[in-house]
């Protein structure tokens, strides 16, 4: 099974620890002379292959790669017919707009409203004065 790339750097990492604590130990109880364990050695091996297996992705990496395939048209589109131009209407002025509709459709504004509502109560206190004289 490969190993992942992600955990090349962590993997080469921990192995370094291992391979420095047995170095360590080598020398505190032999001293510096002697010679390598088979511990150390499988250590330093081991270190050595994860060291060049890094190396060899990062090789593959810089390696241009493949481009997917770009969206692959299964057909021609049709020509779409020109639309036909618009016939131009007339021009309508909208004074004679407003005069056909006439008196009758004329929204009254809010100024007429109050208006007539001043006048409807002042004629109403007229006929509640005229109605107690009688």
């Amino acid at each position: 099974m490969p190993i992942r790339t992600a955990t090349l750097s962590k993997q080469i990492q921990k192995n370094g620890a291992k391979l420095h604590l047995a170095m360590l130990s080598r020398v505190h109880s032999q001293g510096a002379d002697h010679e390598v364990s088979e511990a150390e050695q499988a250590l330093l091996e081991e270190r050595r292959a994860l060291k060049e297996a890094a190396a060899q992705r990062r090789a593959q990496a810089d390696q241009p790669k493949e481009k997917a395939p770009g969206f692959i048209r299964t057909h021609h589109p049709t020509a779409k017919a020109p639309k036909a131009p618009k016939e131009h209407k007339e021009h309508k002025d909208h004074k004679e707009a407003k005069d056909a509709k006439g008196k009758a459709a004329h929204k009254p504004t809010r100024a007429e409203k109050v208006a007539k509502k001043a006048e409807n109560l002042e004629a109403a206190k007229k006929a509640a004065k005229k109605s107690a004289k009688t």
